[in-house]
């Protein structure tokens, strides 16, 4: 074996890694969104969220996280659309918000 052929199966197993990982926490986020929709009474629209930013920050104990926004659409009256937030530090959640919207 080379080590152009270990650079690419390095990289191709990192790669598999990274998606499956993020994957577990989309789906994690995804989760949680639908429980909070739920609490606040309103509809998770499209049964999915978007990853909007990924940056590194300093969690409360100093240590590099990965810090992560995801967005999501949800209605409280069926006929418009507004948005929700999750804010995640490494693996856990910060902040959930849903962006004012009108009650039902």
């Amino acid at each position: 074996m080379t080590l152009g052929t270990l650079f690419w199966l390095f990289t191709a197993g990192f790669a598999i890694w990274y998606w499956w990982r993020a994957k577990a926490i989309k789906d994690s986020v995804l989760q949680a969104a639908r429980r909070y929709c739920n609490t606040m009474d309103v509809m998770l629209l499209d049964d999915v969220v978007y990853l909007r930013g990924l940056w590194f920050r300093r969690d409360d104990r100093g240590q590099l996280r990965v810090w992560r926004r995801f967005l999501f659409d949800f209605t409280s009256t069926g006929e418009e659309r507004y948005t929700g937030r999750v804010i995640m530090l490494g693996h856990r959640i910060l902040h959930m918000e849903l962006e004012p919207h009108r009650f039902s």
